[in-house]
């Protein structure tokens, strides 16, 4: 029972960090994901409405998924988590979130080190890629903080 409950929360943590880290980053970052110009062209224009409802659709269900896979893999820890301390916790989370799912993330995007290696010059672009850092470094904050303090 203390799994399924681990993961209930970590999932509810999960999408509620992902939900306010991106609300929160659009404000600031809706040219890399709107119009013709936008810098990730490759993945959905937020603008069109098609593509938009698209997103709308399969949001929740995404990140109710991420959230319990993201879980699943840290059961043979979870009892080691909750005999260290808050800050250890909080450091532990944040390094999980921030390094594991994004900076040292396999998938290349263009504010981490895959993408640094294998992407086109003209999505590295240095104006935009703080936007990008904030957004990932604003969720590890909120899902760190919040595991730490509300799983165990």
């Amino acid at each position: 029972m203390q799994f399924i409950w681990f993961s209930l929360w970590f999932t509810l943590i999960h999408i509620g960090a992902y939900i306010l880290a991106g609300l929160l980053a659009f404000r600031i970052s809706r040219d890399l994901y709107n119009g013709q110009q936008r810098l990730l062209d490759f993945i959905t224009d937020m603008a069109e409405g098609g593509e938009s409802t698209r997103v709308k659709k399969l949001f929740l269900p995404a990140q109710l998924l991420r959230g319990v896979l993201m879980s699943l893999v840290l059961y043979p820890v979870v009892s080691l988590l909750g005999d260290i301390s808050f800050g250890a916790r909080f450091a532990f989370f944040f390094g999980l979130m921030f390094v594991y799912t994004d900076f040292a993330g396999a998938v290349p995007f263009p504010h981490n080190i895959e993408g640094w290696v294998y992407m086109r010059a003209q999505y590295l672009r240095k104006d935009r890629l703080w936007k990008l850092y904030f957004e990932i470094i604003i969720y590890s904050l909120l899902f760190a903080g919040l595991a730490a303090w509300l799983l165990f």
